[in-house]
């Protein structure tokens, strides 16, 4: 039996077959666990994850893999923030049981020809600008609850699309997981927590401001009862103004589906979704309206 390398409480594992060996061992002692995947940079956000993957499971895992397979090649996986010994201090000092860093040949081997699509979801907001995107997402994710098979897996938020494909992924092929959603978290200026904020610079980072803070009000206004299109409009307008940032998408959706919220005041519980562009980096942000009580 190989045993994993340990970085202080931390155990940190680079193989399949050190990963089965480790969950096999806690299975013995019937521990529940928790799988938070990552593609490493981890900040605050990160750490919220591994806490309530503590609070539903006895064991928590965090896997770092930086997915090729959900870039396109003119995208940012050679700039994406890498930071292997950083991300180990800090897992080592949170509720954290297991690092799990698979390599890229071992996930994607040679000859490697299956993928996963979840169809209706991954069309819409990112999905129509970066079409090759979930695609990637659901496969590599399908792989590591193949790998790792968790109770309980967490998702952030802030990637609300992506959490709801995983939730489809998982119910519609039948994996037995949980999966549980946590909420987004800020820097005290608004922004939501993400690894690309590492690249922005000052300026980039008080353009793209613009977004929490637009957001927000829409969602404020539609919770009293302004109708959709004009919120939508106006808020398009507040963002295209603002220097240093270019809109890709602004929409008004239901929060189940993510169809498009007709025109008129809001009926339903819905979120307000946005992806801009500012230091040649992508941010994305969304933010729960309510309908009216009235």
């Amino acid at each position: 039996m190989v045993a994993p390398h340990s970085f202080k409480s931390l155990e940190v594992i680079h193989t399949l077959a050190e990963m089965r060996q480790l969950i096999a061992a806690w299975r013995r002692k019937g521990e529940r666990i928790a799988l938070v995947p990552t593609m490493g940079a981890l900040h605050d956000g990160h750490l919220s994850l591994l806490e309530i993957a503590k609070a539903n499971a006895d064991r928590v895992v965090a896997s770092i893999f930086l997915n090729p397979t959900q870039f396109a090649a003119n995208e940012d996986l050679s700039t994406y923030p890498r930071r292997e010994q950083e991300d180990l201090e800090r897992l080592s000092k949170a509720p954290c049981d297991a690092a799990y860093l698979p390599s890229t040949a071992a996930m994607y081997p040679e000859g490697f020809q299956t993928s996963v699509e979840v169809e209706h979801l991954s069309k819409s907001l990112c999905g129509h600008s970066r079409p090759h995107f979930f695609g990637g997402v659901a496969t590599v994710v399908l792989k590591l609850l193949n790998q790792v098979q968790p109770d309980t897996a967490i998702f952030g938020e802030k990637d609300y699309q992506q959490l709801l494909v995983i939730r489809r992924l998982v119910r519609d092929l039948n994996i037995p997981v949980d999966i549980v959603s946590a909420p987004i978290i800020r820097d005290p200026d608004g922004l939501a927590k993400s690894s690309r904020n590492l690249r922005l610079t000052p300026a980039g980072r008080k353009a793209g401001l613009v977004l929490p803070k637009t957001i927000s009000s829409m969602a404020e206004e539609l919770s009293k009862g302004a109708r959709s299109e004009l919120v939508l409009a106006k808020g398009r307008q507040e963002i295209e103004q603002q220097d240093g940032v270019q809109l890709d998408y602004l929409e008004i959706c239901h929060n189940d589906d993510l169809s498009a919220v007709p025109s008129g005041p809001l009926r339903a519980p819905g979120r307000v979704f946005v992806a801009a562009i500012t230091d040649d980096v992508r941010l994305i942000d969304n933010w729960p309206a309510e309908p009216p009580t009235n």
